[in-house]
């Protein structure tokens, strides 16, 4: 509707022959959509003062001045009506059209460095529909904006609640939980799978700012919407494109449920369509980006070493850890993705068995006065957030600041969110891991029978502690990202890290090296995230 008004305004001044005085809309000539708002603004005064100026000339003193004019005083009177209308359209329609084209949200997302592509502008989607394909587009958005019921309606703000990255993380914990899986194989799945997110979201980036493509109820009038336009431009869809990439990674991960997942990757896309803020091709070249993200993604995962099988056989000697079977003793030898090698922050050697000042660690775990609140805090973050749950611990509270910072708008910039805290954790488990089985440092309750452990030791070597290789490594990214909140997730690390001396499985040396590793992985991550590009 709008450019049918300008192009009437151009016409109408070639015709009347007043170039000088007809105001067409500046924002009719501009290509990008950052400046239309002031441009918008703009031409209502400029509009306002035309109407004025030529109601004033339809004024009866003016007539009489020009009563030898009539036909001419009367083309300017009818001129000033239609201006007056004009100004009124173009004033209720503003907020809709400026909501559908603010397309604003991280332009230079495409540009961010990735971990697996080359760069956004490597898989850069085809250009959209031309004007025919979308027309017929529209008639079927419009089929299912009439056929929307309540079950319809709840899929939608389901998968619209949190940006992309937020429900697919929820899913995959969950799947992780109900499977009962460690949390150093969680931390790689759940870095792997964000990771596709991420690539696929700077690559949909690149493709939406190429092709800026408006929504669908800005080119069609009437078209209804059950939720807000995402402030990016429609092309391709961002929620099929983490869809189709979380999805594959998943699958690839639990093959048992790859149709599960995949179901829910269509449901996901097809929200978009329900909603009306998508169109099918949108939704079709996310679905098929994302998908090319996951493939290359897969490929790193296979070649991790995660796969590797142990054969070989727990040492011996007075100072050695003393159990079977233990936890993982490969995952020190994974490949990671900020560390140049599992081995870079290598801890020293731990304190002797048999010294003075090994004998002081142990008379702190025996003489430690143990209190109700303690035992309970202990158990809390081995129970509630240790092995099995580590991850769920660190993803709710990643979940809820990506909410509290309103970055469900923004997924580009939520998926960074997710992806760096999850690669930290699986490279601190892999930096921790490989010292504890370098070293096969025996724990306290072997080394001394007087030692009692408020619950079970896990089973794997004490040095270093891995309560405090993750939470003091997770914590510290958390806080980058989230700085309101930096001091109080760096004491939850340190709370956490310490549990593990009230509860009497780990030496002090244990704590003390688990933070020296954990805060350089976390720092090298931070230090990555600052050149990313992110930043500028």
């Amino acid at each position: 509707m709008l450019t049918c008004i300008v192009t009437l305004l151009r016409r109408h001044r070639e015709l009347c022959r007043f170039a000088d005085n007809c105001p067409v809309p500046k924002w009719a000539n501009l290509g990008s959509h950052a400046c239309r708002s002031e441009a918008v603004s703009v031409d209502l005064l400029r509009l306002g003062a035309f109407a004025l100026r030529h109601s004033a000339m339809a004024r009866p003193s003016f007539v009489r001045w020009a009563k030898t004019n009539a036909f001419w005083v009367a083309k300017r009177r009818c001129l000033a009506a239609i201006v007056i209308r004009i100004v009124l359209m173009l004033t209720a329609g503003i907020p809709m059209a400026l909501a559908g084209q603010a397309g604003t949200v991280e332009p230079q997302a495409g540009t961010w460095k990735t971990w697996v592509i080359g760069s956004g502008a490597q898989l850069r989607v085809p250009p959209p529909p031309d004007h025919a394909a979308s027309e017929k587009e529209l008639g079927e958005l419009a089929q299912m904006a009439a056929r929307r019921d309540r079950t319809a309606l709840d899929r939608v703000a389901y998968w619209d609640t949190g940006s992309p990255s937020y429900r697919w993380s929820e899913i995959a914990v969950a799947e992780y939980l109900k499977n009962g899986i460690s949390w150093l194989i969680a931390a790689r799945g759940l870095a792997l799978m964000h990771i596709a997110i991420y690539d696929a979201m700077v690559a949909a980036w690149d493709s939406k700012y190429t092709y800026n493509r408006p929504h669908p109820n800005i080119v069609k009038a009437g078209l209804t919407t059950v939720v807000a336009n995402p402030p990016s431009p429609s092309y391709p869809a961002e929620h099929a494109v983490a869809a189709s990439a979380a999805s594959e990674v998943l699958a690839y991960i639990f093959p048992d449920r790859a149709a599960f997942f995949r179901e829910k990757a269509e449901e996901a896309a097809r929200s978009r369509l329900t909603a009306g803020v998508n169109y099918p091709s949108d939704v079709a070249a996310g679905l098929a980006l994302g998908r090319q993200v996951a493939i290359l993604v897969i490929a790193r995962g296979k070649s991790d070493g995660t796969d590797a099988k142990w054969t070989g056989s727990v040492p011996v000697g007075p100072e050695k850890w003393t159990g079977t079977n233990p936890i993982l003793p490969m995952a020190g030898t994974w490949k990671p993705w900020v560390l140049a090698s599992a081995s870079e922050f290598r801890p020293a050697p731990p304190i002797a068995y048999d010294s003075r000042e090994k004998s002081v660690e142990l008379a702190e775990l025996k003489n430690f006065p143990r209190t109700p609140q303690t035992n309970n805090e202990a158990l809390f973050w081995e129970a509630a957030v240790g092995g099995l749950r580590t991850h769920q611990y660190w993803n709710e509270q990643l979940s809820k600041k990506t909410l509290e910072y309103r970055l469900d708008d923004n997924p580009p910039r939520a998926a960074r969110a997710f992806v760096l805290p999850f690669v930290t954790l699986y490279d601190a488990a892999i930096g921790c891991w490989e010292a504890k089985f370098t070293y096969w440092t025996i724990r306290p309750f072997q080394l001394d029978p007087e030692v009692k452990p408020v619950f079970a030791t896990p089973n794997h070597p004490s040095y270093p502690a891995a309560h405090a290789c993750a939470s003091i490594s997770v914590t510290r990214v958390l806080g980058y990202l989230f700085p309101r909140d930096a001091e109080a997730f760096a004491a939850l690390g340190e709370r956490a890290a310490e549990s593990r001396i009230w509860a009497g499985i780990h030496y002090r040396s244990d704590i003390v090296a688990g933070r020296q590793v954990a805060l350089a992985v976390a720092d090298k991550v931070i230090e990555r995230a600052k050149h990313d590009g992110a930043e500028r």
